[in-house]
């Protein structure tokens, strides 16, 4: 995880009070010099220099799975330990809806499979004890996804037992490979109900929330804060809470069977303030801006972290108030640190595809990352024709990720999903192989922590809509009519046969894909460089800060092999071959590669030297901000030269000597933000961009604006 950092608030907090000091607001300005803006490069600067960054336990590759439709390794668990029909076991493979039979063990059973694939990490969806059943009509359904929990501390039976998780936990730490649990924070099974009030979402200014005596409440103002009040189920909500008495003391640990821990104000429309207080699609969704909500779910997932879990993909995140995630990551870190597991990995889902959303959950509230959809949209878009401006788009706003001790490079990223529905139906046309396979090496071979998710290997796609329960097929031979029939990514029917072929051309091509991304870091962990966007092709370089060795990407998403005119980092070098081509290829003195890449496919070459670093110090330029006045979301940017270069960028409040980093990116361009918002309007602020080149030369150029 990585170390949690000051919010702008208390930053502003801070430099203004030391520049009262400096100003005489305090009466000591006789005493005190003033501290200017600096100029060029000092010794003085060697501390503001930093590396680029990444959160310990970054640099997977994810296998994600759905336990209950990857194998079936226990039959006997396949009801869950319940009798009677499927609505009350949850059980009936042959309809999508219901439990198929997967499990812990099948998992264990298929270890060979996973690790053959080439991934480090196995994530899961969630596995504790869910309602077996639940919804009405077409809705209803059993909780095998695992997003319907009413015991957030066992394993729930369909899918086995504490001990063969730990065995499992074992069985993936000695292959030397890592497990990710699947967490919900946001809500709990269905199990409040509002009685013939309906369900409708009341907005808390028609009904706001009322203490146990009778007084309205802002739960902005009061959220996580030791004060919460007391709430009264029969008068503090819009909503009256009603539970079964047979339900009563369904819910583990004992506080979520309290009422009053949820909102209780109806289902969501998906807008506004709903978002975060209403039900998600009628599950009860908790309360939780209360303390008591937080300290609750801390205690239960330290429990977990205490098992060998080696991070959380956390589920709904923007449904949650802020204010819990920061209160959450925060305890998770303290935690992890305290069990000796720095490298405790968290990133959640939100379900965005707007950097400008996503950001914020990473630079203010303490995940280490997010799960890339702007990537899975721009990823789509190119390998389906519509050029590479899309995904020229989405990495530009990199930036807004970048912090002291992360950037983008951690964003797990993915092509399709267990929701939206697999690659391998949206990427549905007479070439659908040839695109798949295209967006396969389009993930592997750009920056973030590629995500698979189990099945698209064997070419699975999905009939439909494509969506939820369309896209969850059984890697084991399936009872459903609908898995059976569905045509897979290759042409062929899937049939009701098990789908572990290593030879399966996505098996393939993953695996190698994988094995050539841990072989080279540049691949892994790099940063990344646009060199070329142009109608169908792409092209990019990796280049690890360590190796300093440029790893050329170019991709064509075209129907015909193209021959471009590429910009490398590397003058004069002979680039040779990793994939998809057998040409070596030579840099011009300038830098230019004229490289011819197949039809639908990708290339990558390696330089034979390190990159290229200019004679002399190249002093960095800031064109952005461009005005002197700033707010909200500032981005800087730099031209530090057309040559590879790493830029450390802090600031400081005109006046004091207290310099608090941003982050550190690469070049030639390389650019940041800075949310001001928390400082007060008059502050007037020293930005610093300090430049090391491949040669270590050295230099440095501030900017000096005032929050407006």
């Amino acid at each position: 995880m990585r170390r949690r950092l000051p919010r702008p608030a208390t930053l502003a907090i801070v430099g203004a009070a030391v520049l009262a000091l400096v100003v005489g607001l305090t009466g000591l300005a006789a005493t005190a010099a003033p501290l200017l803006p600096r100029g060029a490069y000092t010794d003085a600067d060697a501390a503001l220099i930093r590396d680029t960054a990444l959160p310990a336990g970054a640099g997977q590759s994810f296998y994600f799975v759905m336990t209950d439709r990857f194998a079936n390794g226990d039959p006997t668990n396949d009801t869950g330990g319940l009798t009677g029909d499927r609505d009350a076991t949850g059980f009936d493979p042959a309809d999508t809806a219901y439990y198929q039979g997967g499990d812990l063990a099948g998992l264990l059973d298929r270890l060979d499979y996973i690790e053959g694939l080439g991934v480090s990490a196995v994530w899961l969806t969630p596995s504790f004890v869910n309602k077996p059943v639940q919804g009405i009509g077409a809705g209803r359904s059993a909780g095998y996804h695992g997003y319907w929990v009413t015991d957030f501390t066992r394993i729930d039976p369909h899918l086995g037992t504490d001990a063969e998780l730990d065995e499992l936990v074992d069985a993936l730490h000695a292959r030397g490979m890592r497990l990710y649990f699947d967490i919900i924070t946001n809500h709990t099974a269905d199990v409040i109900s509002y009685g013939s009030a309906g369900h409708g979402y009341i907005a808390t200014a028609a009904k706001p929330y009322l203490d146990a005596d009778g007084n309205p409440i802002d739960l902005g103002a009061v959220a996580e804060s030791d004060d919460f009040p007391v709430l009264d189920a029969a008068t503090s909500f819009p909503y009256v809470p009603e539970v079964d008495p047979a339900e009563a003391d369904l819910k583990v640990p004992s506080w979520l069977n309290d009422v009053t821990k949820y909102h209780n104000r109806g289902d969501t429309t998906w807008a506004g303030e709903s978002v975060t207080l209403g039900d998600f699609a009628g599950l009860d969704d908790l309360m939780t801006e209360d303390p008591a909500v937080l300290d609750g779910f801390v205690d239960v997932y330290s429990a977990w972290m205490d098992r060998g879990v080696d991070g959380f993909r956390i589920d709904t995140v923007k449904h949650v108030n802020s204010e819990f995630w920061q209160g959450f990551t925060s305890a998770l870190d303290t935690h992890a640190q305290a069990i000796g597991r720095p490298d405790f990995f968290v990133f959640g889902e939100v379900y965005d595809a707007d950097p400008a959303v996503l950001a914020p959950y990473v630079r203010d509230d303490g995940l280490d990352a997010v799960l890339d959809f702007p990537f899975q949209a721009a990823a789509l878009d190119f390998v389906n024709g519509a050029g590479s401006q899309h995904l020229s788009q989405v990495f530009s706003d990199d930036p807004a990720y970048t912090t002291p001790s992360g950037d983008a490079r951690a964003l797990p990223t993915f092509l399709g999903n267990h929701d939206m529905g697999r690659v391998g139906y949206l990427v549905r046309d007479q070439d659908a192989l040839a695109r798949d396979e295209l967006a396969q090496q389009l993930l592997f071979l750009a920056r973030g922590q590629p995500v698979v998710y189990a099945g698209d290997e064997q070419g699975f796609t999905g009939v439909g809509d494509g969506t939820d329960r369309h896209a969850r097929q059984s890697l084991f031979a399936t009872r459903a009519t609908e898995y059976a029939d569905q045509t897979l990514v290759t042409g062929e029917t899937a049939g009701a046969v098990d789908r572990y072929d290593t030879d399966a051309p996505l098996y393939a091509l993953v695996s190698e894909l994988a094995n050539l991304r841990s072989s080279h870091p540049a691949l892994a962990t790099g940063a990344q460089l646009e060199r070329l966007a142009d109608g169908s092709t792409y092209a990019f370089s990796r280049v690890d800060g360590d190796e300093k060795v440029e790893h050329l990407v170019v991709l064509n998403a075209s129907a015909k092999p193209v021959t471009v005119e590429v910009p490398t980092l590397t003058r004069g070098a002979r680039f040779s071959p990793l994939s998809g081509t057998a040409d070596e290829v030579g840099a011009t003195a300038d830098g230019v590669v004229s490289v011819t890449v197949p039809a639908m496919s990708a290339a990558v070459w390696v330089a034979d030297r390190e990159v290229t670093s200019p004679a002399a110090a190249v002093t960095p330029v800031f064109t952005s901000p461009a005005a002197s006045d700033v707010d909200g979301i500032v981005h800087l940017d730099v031209d530090a030269g057309p040559l590879w270069s790493e830029t450390s960028f802090a600031w400081r409040v005109v006046g004091t000597d207290t310099w608090h980093a941003i982050g550190t990116a690469t070049g030639p361009d390389p650019r940041v933000v800075h949310d001001v918002r928390g400082l007060a309007g008059g502050t007037r602020l020293e930005y610093r961009a300090v430049t090391v080149d491949a040669a270590d030369h050295r230099s440095a150029a501030s900017v000096v604006v005032t929050v407006s």
